[in-house]
């Protein structure tokens, strides 16, 4: 006979573990708050049994500890197709969607182009489970229309909507369900946050206002708050400011911290737990920088490890374990088309992962399945 741990899949290890039993007629969901991890959950309907693997509020996990259906967890947004689109280097801007499978190590292959024409660089990305969308960005002018591609499909961008102003080298913060654009490169340096939803198309609404304007940020998400990280601030000063939302909410951001060294053209990566930012432009230096948070708690960046190569404008996608920073521009703009990856959850330098199809920085980027 399974002993207790056996069957509970080794989240608790003896009945006093069990800290409160629920019986009803239907399964519990990512936003049935139990008192805490262990809680025992009978749906009397299906037979089937569930305890709680994670209490954190809103995103819980209910662990399936019979031979019924999969886990309820909640849905990120990230997946295992990672996206890099348009950007530039040596004297070239494309077009170009490049892929690649983020738990596999290989070169990228072509997706399809990024639609606006002509082709744009310093773009923004942001994602849902299974939608990407592509923002902005500058070559032949700044643009302000959103495109969307579908991750399970290959093609070509579509036209979703528009930004409230022409821009580039935006932030993203997207849930399954909103995705939120952040900043401007105009000369006020725009402070102003914007979303959209993103299974429908259409234009932005306003969200809030950053703490303080800047552009050529980026941000890291889990399922309920966002962080923007570094950017360019008034002056051209490299920030170390960090910014938070709620991202479900709408409102102006709060201070989250500061990075332990001010970074512009930078790129990000998430899991549920920690944001990680490497990358871009430190007193006026390119550097190979790999800065991590934990997005729940508010506080300063920590040291992570260090990029193969010092470089800017790299962009990163992520599958919740992995995250992968692609591209960027070198000494006197020579585009890079390595691409790097790390294990989020642990700390350490990057690893050689593969290719794009073209080397290039400023692209924008997203993941999902």
């Amino acid at each position: 006979m399974a002993n207790l741990s056996d069957l509970l899949g080794g989240a608790v290890s003896n009945v006093e573990d069990v800290e409160t039993v629920t019986s009803s007629s239907s399964d519990p969901a990512v936003d049935t708050n139990p008192t805490a991890t262990g809680h025992l959950w009978i749906n009397t309907t299906s037979g089937e049994v569930y305890v709680c693997t994670d209490a954190t509020s809103g995103s819980n996990v209910w662990t399936n500890v019979g031979d019924g259906a999969d886990a309820v967890e909640p849905d990120y947004a990230w997946g295992e197709r990672g996206l890099w689109a348009g950007g530039n280097g040596n004297n070239v801007t494309v077009q170009r969607i490049d892929y690649v499978t983020i738990s596999s190590t290989g070169n990228a292959s072509t997706f399809g182009n990024y639609s606006p024409y002509p082709a744009k660089y310093n773009v923004g990305g942001l994602s849902g489970s299974s939608r990407g969308l592509f923002y902005g960005g500058e070559g032949g002018g700044a643009t302000n229309d959103i495109q969307y591609i579908t991750f399970s499909s290959t093609s070509n961008s579509t036209f979703f909507g528009d930004m409230v102003t022409a821009g580039y080298a935006k932030a993203g913060l997207s849930d399954v369900t909103r995705g939120i654009i952040c900043g401007d490169n105009s000369s006020s340096y725009s402070n102003v946050m914007q979303y959209v939803t993103i299974s429908s198309t259409g234009n932005t609404t306003d969200f809030g206002d950053l703490t303080v304007g800047r552009f050529h940020m980026d941000g890291v998400n889990d399922l309920t708050r966002g962080v923007i990280m570094g950017g360019e601030a008034s002056g051209g000063s490299e920030s170390d400011r960090m910014d938070f939302v709620t991202i479900a909410s709408t409102g102006n951001a709060s201070t989250f911290g500061s990075l332990y060294t001010g970074q512009r053209m930078v790129g990000c990566v998430s899991s549920s737990t920690r944001g990680v930012l490497a990358g871009g432009v430190s007193s006026s230096t390119t550097t190979n920088i790999i800065q991590y948070i934990t997005i729940a708690s508010t506080g300063n960046s920590s040291d992570f490890g260090d990029l193969h190569v010092a470089d800017y404008s790299r962009s990163g996608n992520e599958n919740g374990t992995r995250g992968l920073f692609g591209g960027g521009n070198g000494v006197q703009s020579v585009g890079l088309s390595q691409i790097d990856y790390i294990t989020i959850a642990s700390t350490g330098n990057a690893a050689d992962f593969g290719d794009l199809t073209i080397g290039r920085g400023g692209t924008g980027s997203c993941s999902g399945d």
